[in-house]
């Protein structure tokens, strides 16, 4: 017996009912329409009403901007004030305009926002300082907020990375997340013709007895020509020099005048030290052309030591004047 096509009538959806179905249906729609709606106008309100995120720039202090310490003061009674001679240059270090940088400052957003925020934020790679970045910038960087608080914890407490490897020591940090911020990672070097004492305090193994010692050794020199003159330093030892080498760096001092100072100019050098060799000095210069002038030629003369020698050959020293000048 063949089976009938036809269902039977009693199974047929009444068209009363689709129509009901399609229109609760329509509904579900449109409410969960007007939902997103109103969330997207509030958001819209709400990002109206904050500030913008904004870039300005700042200017990091030096010590050229600072007032002297008294070991970098004269000791001869001068003032550094009006046009300063060759001794007065030689006594403070010259400081270089302080590099303008560019700081992203994150704006006070509503929770709304920032619900929003942190739900679409994506984790992205660029270049940054670990003991300057915000909150904000460490959480585009990959970390936590939580994370990003205890980094910026450790720093309020005087805490500093010194390097990239004290970075990756950090327990928040991990190995995972410091392989691919390795390259992004860029702390500058310590410069030690403008960084003070406290700058110096915080770099491993220099504590403050050997920061103010720097500083002072700075002033006598007339600022450092290069790293391996803190070796100068009663005690400071090559291995402490080796541990803060890579972290440290030397920008152009003024130059030691030493082929135009008077004996009193010379003899306040640490490596000239004495009188009677500041007027050996002044005499040999006298009787020497300008060309013959060499600070190998003043040990030949046994005006100076082979040390002393040595010690002022690492001195950026001005050039002898010629007759022309």
């Amino acid at each position: 017996m063949e089976r009938e096509n036809k269902s039977p009538r009693g199974n047929k959806i009444p068209a009363s009912l689709r129509f009901g179905v399609i229109c609760i249906a329509f509904m579900i729609t449109g409410y969960q329409l007007a939902l997103f709606l109103h969330r997207s106008a509030v958001l819209k309100i709400e990002a109206n009403r904050d500030s913008p995120d904004t870039v300005f720039i700042y200017t990091v202090p030096s010590t050229g901007g600072q007032e002297l310490t008294d070991n970098q003061r004269p000791t001869d009674g001068r003032k550094l004030t009006g046009k300063p001679g060759l001794e007065e240059k030689r006594a403070v270090p010259r400081a270089e305009p302080a590099k303008p940088r560019a700081v992203k400052k994150e704006a006070v957003h509503s929770p709304l926002v920032n619900e929003v925020r942190k739900a679409t934020r994506k984790v992205r790679n660029f270049r940054f300082d670990p003991n300057e970045a915000s909150i904000e910038e460490l959480q585009e960087l990959g970390f936590s907020p939580k994370q990003a608080a205890a980094i910026d914890n450790y720093r309020k407490k005087g805490g500093r990375f010194h390097s990239k490897e004290d970075f990756a020591r950090s327990y928040v940090v991990s190995d995972s997340v410091y392989r691919r911020l390795k390259d992004y990672i860029d702390i500058p070097l310590l410069d030690l013709n403008l960084a003070d004492s406290a700058a110096f305090d915080r770099l491993p193994g220099i504590g403050p007895y050997f920061a103010s010692r720097m500083v002072r050794h700075r002033g006598e020199l007339g600022g450092y020509s290069c790293p391996e003159q803190l070796l100068e330093i009663y005690n400071f030892g090559e291995d402490r020099l080796q541990r803060i080498r890579p972290l440290i760096c030397c920008s152009p001092p003024e130059p030691f005048a030493l082929w135009q100072l008077d004996e009193n100019g010379l003899r306040r050098h640490p490596h000239i030290k004495n009188y009677r060799t500041a007027a050996a000095i002044v005499l040999f210069r006298e009787h020497t052309p300008a060309d013959c002038l060499s600070v190998p030629a003043l040990q030949r003369a046994g005006i100076l030591s082979q040390e002393q020698a040595s010690a002022l050959m690492r001195c950026k020293i001005a050039p002898p004047l010629t007759g022309n000048e």
